[in-house]
């Protein structure tokens, strides 16, 4: 299948490629990029995530993409169906992983919108959820910023977690479709 390619003005979504295994690896390892994340990454296992990323968008056109900025691989976004049951599940996740260097410029932001608008109207999506560890208030504000609701009774223990485990206690998000929404009355 055709992976799908999404270009906004400062960013490019788009399929994975050998160039982009360096500098992966390296957000991966990075220990502040991965402070909301039980531990970093090897470089196996990252190379191992773009390998399922990749495959995901080739089987379905639409994932995890790489994140191109300035001619350069600084992370990913995308969108992925999570593997562990919760009472949100089954569902589809937003999703971003960035470079230090790209935060607090609007990069996730803008990406992550161009993946929200592909879900909702090239996959057909009616619902699109997001979910962080409750202290990632970086990650929590770009999704109010892409207009996504907190949903505080859906809060929950991540399941691949020990429940004492500080980063155990998650935030969900969730963001309707703009054709069931708008269509909702008052």
């Amino acid at each position: 299948m055709d992976v799908a390619v999404l270009r906004g003005k400062r960013v490019l979504l788009r399929g994975w490629e050998p160039r982009d295994a360096e500098r992966f690896a390296a957000l991966n390892a990075d220990p502040v990029v991965m402070e909301f994340f039980p531990s970093t990454l090897s470089r196996v296992q990252s190379d191992a995530m773009i390998a399922r990323a990749q495959a995901g968008l080739e089987a379905r056109g639409w994932g995890s993409w790489c994140l191109e900025i300035d001619g350069s691989c600084a992370g990913f976004v995308g969108l992925s169906v999570p593997t562990f049951e919760a009472h949100f599940t089954p569902c589809v996740e937003i999703g971003w992983r960035m470079a230090g260097a790209f935060w607090g410029r609007g990069y996730a932001t803008e990406a992550a919108r161009l993946a929200l608008d592909f879900g909702f109207h090239q996959v057909g999506l009616a619902e699109i959820v997001a979910f962080t560890a409750v202290r990632n208030l970086r990650s929590r504000r770009v999704m109010e910023r892409l207009g996504m609701a907190h949903d505080a009774a859906g809060e929950f223990d991540h399941p691949r977690l020990p429940v004492d485990h500080p980063l155990c206690r998650h935030a969900l998000y969730r963001r309707q479709s703009a054709k069931l929404t708008s269509s909702s009355p008052a």
